[in-house]
């Protein structure tokens, strides 16, 4: 399967993205799918304002590995954040300690960091209109919660988690503790999923699929690609969750969200798909879309998108 479109994409950073996305395109030149609709009154919804407690009609999730946010920050961060209007927006490897940064975001956001203890290395955060009834920093085990890799908002009927999974190295170095805290990152997951619904996402650094990178056969036992790591994605989704790129877009080819900044690879679209929203199957049914913004730079990856029907915050 693949699409294309010849409207003009907005770009975010150093320069135009002149590759096709791969999508549909809508008239902002962003993918497209028929919105959500309320069948009893068969008219399309699309409200999104909420109060604390509120049920709304359409949320909204962003989530961009920005490779370090004060140079992302340069390179066009705020202008994509405003624009996005996302309910929640969560970033991972912002590379950087408390302090280190004043951002301008617009009105009504809260902020939550999990910074890690070796300095201008990953760390994540999540900014939100929505104030969670409690906020968790890691997994609770103290040998996987020393990098600043996780946090936890939890809602009145779902819990968002944000990840920046360790990658496993040149050489497959870090492989062995990336089985570790795949293992121990499932369990962690499990343990929200009994009691409320769970939306998981960020850099999980792994390409599922063979559809999911350019190269596949040269790229069989280097990190993000090998068949543990691969495995433990398939053992995750066999747990009750939902790949919701695949979920809508099974089929469809030559769509990344990561590029080496290495042999032109994001011009050449020689990329690879590992950032991701999973949600467990309960939410299924209150799927709006998924986006992958092939338009957007800033960043050696970009940002991706879900869109839900009615969840209560």
């Amino acid at each position: 399967m693949r699409w294309s479109g010849n409207i003009q994409k907005k770009s975010y950073g150093m320069k135009k993205n002149n590759s096709d996305c791969g999508f549909p395109v809508g008239e902002e030149g962003y993918p497209y799918r028929k919105r959500w609709k309320n069948t009893e009154k068969n008219v399309i919804i699309r409200k999104r304002s909420s109060a604390a407690g509120k049920e709304q009609l359409e949320m909204k999730f962003i989530s961009w590995n920005v490779n370090g946010l004060r140079a992302c920050v340069q390179k066009g961060f705020l202008e994509f954040f405003r624009e996005a209007d996302a309910d929640f927006f969560c970033i991972q490897e912002t590379k950087l300690q408390e302090g280190q940064i004043s951002l301008d975001l617009p009105e009504g956001y809260e902020s939550y960091w999990n910074y890690a203890r070796k300095k201008g290395y990953s760390g994540t955060a999540i900014f939100t209109k929505h104030k969670p009834l409690s906020v968790s920093y890691g997994m609770g085990q103290e040998e996987h919660d020393m990098e600043g890799r996780l946090i936890t908002l939890e809602y009145e009927v779902f819990y968002l988690v944000t990840c920046y999974t360790p990658n496993s190295q040149n050489e497959l170095k870090r492989l062995p503790y990336r089985m570790e805290w795949e293992e121990a990152l499932l369990g962690y997951l499990d343990g929200l999923k009994k009691q409320k619904s769970v939306i998981y996402c960020g850099d999980l650094n792994v390409a599922h699929q063979e559809i999911d990178l350019k190269n596949p056969k040269t790229n069989r036992k280097n990190a993000g690609f090998t068949d543990e790591e691969r495995e433990r994605f398939t053992f995750l989704l066999n747990h009750g969750y939902v790949d919701t790129f695949r979920h809508f877009y099974p089929e469809l080819e030559q769509v990344y969200s990561w590029w080496s900044y290495r042999f032109k690879a994001r011009e050449k679209n020689a990329g690879w798909r590992i950032d991701y929203f999973v949600v467990s199957e309960d939410l299924k049914d209150r799927l709006v879309d998924a986006k992958i913004h092939t338009e957007v730079f800033g960043s050696d990856h970009c940002p991706v998108e879900l869109e839900t029907g009615s969840l209560t915050v």
